[in-house]
């Protein structure tokens, strides 16, 4: 298996990265692969068939910077803070492991080194309902999926640092949703790694994550190759850097 080593970038750069692994894996030009990276600057992407409208403050992003972009993957979402966040991706065949035949085994089976991370660190790290990994019971990390020709597309968070005072002025968080949880804040039910109590930098925490994975995955350092980065240019220009993909209703 291949590991892409941490790179950072634009949003539509990162998602689209994403997608060109997926069809170069689906192709066979390519390995099963596992990467690390930051949006920069700060993004927020949401699920294949969410609303823009109805869960971003598109006034609020402006105003900040923030770019929005529409994921492939399903799910809700997600704040991406350049200064206190770091996503992960998984392309991988269902025929890696039996459990990545099952949706529900295989969001864990995937997401399991972001567990193992946070207990390496002291904190009651667990699985939480299909998608979401919470520390000491608040959530921290959520996942998305998507599966086309027996190929596995899994991204997802790790909040370190996020910060959530603009998370909440960004997204509108459904207050039934809250309350369907027993809770009356977004507060009471996101954290990071630096709200529990353990304060560390980017690289550290990449460090961390990418050490869990080589101890799940048997992988070694490699680059996208030049087809999948032909992949990139095309799908930012057709997809990704495209309103009427991003803002489609």
């Amino acid at each position: 298996m291949r590991f892409v080593p941490l790179i950072v970038a634009r949003p539509e750069i990162q998602m689209a990265m994403d997608e060109a692994i997926l069809k170069a894996r689906i192709e066979g030009k390519v390995e099963d692969t596992v990467r690390l990276y930051i949006f920069k600057p700060s993004s927020i992407t949401i699920g294949r068939f969410q609303s823009v409208e109805y869960d971003v403050n598109l006034e609020k992003c402006k105003e900040l910077g923030i770019p929005v972009v529409r994921r492939i993957t399903g799910g809700g979402s997600v704040f991406h803070d350049q200064y206190g966040e770091i996503t992960y991706s998984v392309i991988i065949g269902e025929d890696f492991h039996e459990s990545l035949r099952n949706v529900d085994e295989s969001y864990r089976f995937l997401a399991s080194p972001l567990v193992e991370a946070i207990k390496e660190l002291g904190l009651d790290g667990r699985f939480s309902g299909l998608n979401d990994i919470v520390a000491n019971g608040k959530k921290i990390s959520g996942s998305a999926q998507t599966r086309k020709k027996g190929v596995i597309l899994q991204h997802g968070t790790l909040m370190y640092a996020t910060r959530l005072d603009i998370l909440a002025s960004v997204l509108k968080v459904s207050q039934k949703k809250l309350q369907d949880k027993g809770l009356t804040s977004i507060w009471e039910r996101v954290t990071t790694l630096e709200r529990e109590g353990v304060k560390l930098s980017r690289e550290e925490v990449y460090a961390l994550l990418k050490m869990k994975f080589f101890e799940k995955f048997p992988l070694k350092e490699d680059k996208l190759t030049d087809y999948e980065l032909e992949l990139v240019e095309m799908l930012i220009e057709e997809k990704y850097g495209n309103e009427s993909w991003n803002f489609q209703r």
